[in-house]
């Protein structure tokens, strides 16, 4: 999409050839965005191009602990496997490719000292501004995310290379490494960047919102059952992930797509230039539904080799102890004292956005509403909430709330309660009471969770006698700027914050 130092570029190709690198911190399952770069490194090779694949297990710790360092080397191993994998699936031959880790490096006397060498030149304003597109953003942030983009740029430096490859989103910190590697002596780099696909929901892809990308371990129901839920308007080619994926995927590794299609809607067609699907598309001439058919047939026969390989004991193994499933206690083994604790963590609670679709007193008792909420399932839920004396009905009525929705249904008073509204209180008295208010612009189901929590699967439902809610909800509050936390970290959706209006410092319940 961009390059930076062009004619730098053309300078070295005039002498030999060019030495690029890729870096990747291991954090989330790699997802089929991935495929993106991986075409490009193809292109690379085929060009002669040196190229070193760095999976930076550091910068991973470093990103808001998104990898925690107990984890750092059984993902680091996962993303090394993984990623040879989508390479050979692509016909992309291993032997010419170089493969580091960052702490292979990074940890050396000499890199050190250039980190602390650039901390007493980069200002906090420049670190933070690199690390806005990539680092995870949140109010208050930690030491190490500014340091992330500083790590980056010395990178080039200690790979030896002359240019370095990254999607558009890093394009700060490529900026930030052109500012500041020469106040250290370091030649400035050519960078190299691809788009981003838009995920199957309309924003960027990410390993955080599961719903927006297709992981190259999903199963090829899961894929079906992701590509029909895709955003696809018939007509629409804006933020449009099924067509972006064609275009940046599927048409530069085969230089063709065929539609398949019934021959009563005119029968299967080859386009040899992805403009022509697009402007087809954008005319109504192919179908939203054709389009993803033919997507997901094209897509397994890429996954079909990478599920093959991960079939494997060894494999299966390492995905499992690399991605642990958080709502997965191990069990007491029968007959010991000494069992391993339960994992309690917050990625257990099935919390989601919810509209109130309407509220009346409860027929039965006076302090008590019953409501119809939305949340994204076929059915409104019926919820019984004790808010009468705190918030009058036509504050409730039509608003987002923040809706645990795997509770064991309980009845009250009669009625049969199916969720439980979050709400923010006053530690003092008189006590007041607020319902949490989701961003503007969720939509009723979206998923609430704990920032550094997102890819934990809820529990079906939570087993009143092991009181996961109760010990998860005695380190919930609301900070100083009225926003949700567990232990410090914000409750989010993928647009922002959970807040409340005004009871900063107080209780969640």
């Amino acid at each position: 999409q961009e390059v930076l130092g062009e004619d730098k570029l053309m300078a070295v190709l005039k002498e030999r050839e060019v030495k690029i690198y890729w870096g990747t911190a291991t954090t989330g399952k790699p997802h089929v965005a991935y495929f993106v770069p991986m075409s490009k490194i193809a292109d690379f090779l085929k060009a002669g191009c040196e190229v070193t694949i760095l999976f930076a297990d550091l910068h991973a710790y470093l990103d808001n602990m998104k990898a925690p360092w107990e984890l750092l080397e059984l993902r680091t191993r996962y993303y090394e496997n993984v990623i040879k994998a989508m390479l050979e699936s692509i016909g992309v031959p291993l032997e010419k490719l170089k493969f580091v880790r960052g702490t292979d490096y990074q940890l050396s006397k000499e890199y050190t000292l250039d980190v602390y060498r650039l901390s007493s030149v980069v200002t906090q304003h420049d670190a933070k501004k690199a690390g806005a597109e990539v680092v995870k953003q949140v109010e208050h942030p930690l030491l190490s995310g500014l340091l992330y983009p500083g790590l980056q740029a010395l990178d080039e430096e200690y790979l030896k290379v002359d240019a370095q490859f990254g999607g558009v989103d890093q394009r700060k910190i490529f900026t930030f490494a052109e500012k500041y590697l020469p106040s250290l002596g370091y030649a400035k780099r050519i960078h190299l960047m691809n788009p981003m696909v838009p995920g199957l929901t309309g924003s960027k892809m990410s390993s955080s919102e599961e719903d927006s990308k297709i992981d190259l371990l999903d199963r090829k129901e899961d894929v079906k059952k992701k590509l029909k839920k895709a955003f696809c308007e018939p007509g629409n080619v804006e933020n449009n992930g099924v067509l972006s994926f064609i275009k940046h995927v599927l048409f530069p590794l085969k230089s063709e797509f065929v539609i398949l299609r019934e021959e009563k809607w005119g029968g299967n067609k080859t386009y040899t230039a992805y403009e022509a699907l697009e402007k087809d598309f954008a005319e109504q001439v192919v179908h939203p539904g054709d389009l993803k058919n033919s997507v997901e047939v094209a897509l397994n026969k890429l996954l079909d080799p990478i599920r093959e390989k991960f079939n494997s004991p060894e494999l299966k193994k390492l995905t499992n102890a690399a991605y642990p499933n958080p709502s997965k206690a191990k069990p007491a083994e029968k007959g010991t004292k000494n069992s391993e604790p339960e994992n309690v963590v917050p990625s257990r609670l099935d919390i989601r956005v919810g509209k109130v679709i309407s509220v009346e007193k409860h027929p039965d008792a006076d302090s008590l509403y019953v409501e119809k909420i939305d949340v994204g399932e076929p059915e409104p839920r019926t919820v019984v909430s004790g808010l009468v004396q705190f918030v009058p009905k036509e504050q409730l009525q039509d608003r987002l709330v923040v809706l645990l929705c795997n509770l064991k249904p309980q009845k009250m008073r009669g009625v049969e309660s199916q969720g439980m509204v979050l709400c923010a209180s006053s530690v003092g008295e008189p006590r007041q009471v607020e319902p949490l208010d989701p961003p503007a612009g969720c939509c009723a189901g979206e998923r609430v969770y704990v920032e550094g929590y997102e890819d934990g699967e809820p529990d079906d439902e939570l087993k009143p006698k092991k009181k996961v809610f109760e010990k998860l909800q005695a380190d919930f509050c609301v900070s100083e700027d009225c926003i949700a936390q567990w232990k410090q970290r914000n409750f989010l959706t993928k647009l922002g914050s959970i807040s409340c209006k005004s009871l900063k410092g107080g209780s969640i319940s």
